[in-house]
């Protein structure tokens, strides 16, 4: 880790723990941390919050670095291991039947995220926690899977108006969240927020086959699959929100595939994908916090995009991963709208998002009155003013 970074022991201790390989050096100072930390209780919530308890639990009893951890975590920290185990055993069951039924129809399925990670980098042992199945299928496709799957029992989170029916594979990244017995299946069309697709279509074009629950599925190639995942770190940190466990990914797939993602060819496609600010920023933690060694033209790049502000906002997300409020919604609001294709999407677009249906109304107010709903559609109207508000300056 970078010296002269001013963070708590507790904070210290955690980091070095988010990794997958360790060398004598991490673990020799991992046991002299765990003899200096004092709130264990700040420990153990932060492993929670950050989705990462599972793996800390793993690496601490694999190591044999348990000695000086009160009981009390220890056992919060191995009861992580095994719901975690239990959940992603659950959400790779429900995509055994998912795979069946589009293969049958011979849809081509990729697994992005969390299931994608948890089979080719963290071992299938329920180290990396999940909250949904993310998948990535052809956009053209995309609403034949959904139909498909609603076919099944799944039943769709609600659209938020049905003016956005019409343009549902034209905004956002994925379609409404589909549910059935617990498993949430989120297909994805887009990932990089381009209007063309290139880098999507690549790396859907360009995924190897292998298997889930005997059936065919598909897994991106490393290089593109960590620029995507920096891509949706990035994402989340514009929402001034985080997780250590989305740089953990980072990391162990850099552990695993360095060879495959660290080349020019990385760069290339940083630069043509409009990331080579945020690919470097995200560089700069594997090598500043996480003591990721890099060759001589990957620190070049790093120091031609430096970012004073990249580490103290790393430290920011370290002990405040969530329920931040976001700083530009503005901005935000306006590169949703600026991704959309063709000014008539554009319109209905917005007007479905000022005077949504009642039944996302309610959802979102959480309010089970359609009269009361009614009463926060001038609140929403408001957003109009986001269209047209300067943006802040650089850098702000």
């Amino acid at each position: 880790m970078k010296t002269g970074v001013n963070i708590r022991d507790e904070e210290s201790l955690l980091l070095e723990l988010c990794r997958l390989e360790f060398h004598d050096e991490h673990l020799k100072k991992i046991r002299s941390l765990t003899a200096v930390v004092r709130d264990w209780n700040y420990f153990r919530r932060l492993a929670n919050v950050h989705g990462v308890a599972a793996l800390v639990w793993y690496n601490l009893e694999k190591h044999q670095l348990l000695t000086g951890v009160p009981e009390e975590v220890a056992i919060f920290l191995k009861g992580a291991l095994m719901r975690t185990l239990s959940r992603n055993a659950f959400n790779t069951e429900a995509m055994g039947e998912v795979l069946r039924l589009l293969n049958k129809e011979n849809i081509k399925t990729v697994l992005l995220k969390g299931l994608a990670l948890e089979n080719t980098v963290y071992g299938n042992s329920g180290l990396r926690q999940m909250s949904d199945v993310d998948i990535l299928i052809n956009r053209e496709e995309c609403i034949r899977a959904r139909k498909l799957l609603i076919s099944i029992g799944y039943v769709s989170l609600p659209v938020k108006s049905l003016l956005h029916e019409l343009i549902i594979t034209s905004y956002g990244k994925h379609l409404p969240s589909l549910i059935k017995n617990g498993t949430s299946v989120e297909i994805h069309h887009e990932l990089f927020g381009e209007r063309n697709n290139v880098f999507t279509r690549m790396l859907y074009d360009t995924s190897y086959v292998a298997e889930i629950k005997g059936e065919k599925a598909w897994f991106p190639q490393p290089q593109i699959f960590f620029l995507y995942l920096v891509k949706h770190l990035y994402l989340h940190e514009i929402d001034n929100e985080s997780q250590l466990r989305l740089y953990t990914d980072l990391v162990v797939l850099m552990e695993k595939y360095r060879a495959e993602i660290i080349n020019f060819d990385l760069i290339t496609l940083a630069s043509r994908a409009d990331m080579s600010d945020v690919l470097a920023c995200h560089l700069e933690l594997l090598r500043d916090i996480w003591g990721v060694s890099f060759p001589g033209f990957i620190n070049d790049y790093i120091d031609k995009w430096y970012n004073p502000d990249t580490i103290n906002k790393f430290i920011f997300f370290l002990g405040s991963p969530k329920d931040n409020p976001q700083v530009n919604k503005a901005k935000s609001y306006r590169k949703i709208i600026n991704d959309i294709p063709g000014l008539h999407r554009k319109f209905l677009y917005i007007l479905g998002d000022l005077f949504p249906g009642v039944r996302f109304m309610k959802n979102r107010y959480r309010c089970n009155s359609t009269w009361k709903v009614l009463l926060y559609y001038p609140h929403r109207v408001g957003k109009i003013l986001w269209l047209f508000r300067p943006p802040a300056p650089k850098g702000s």
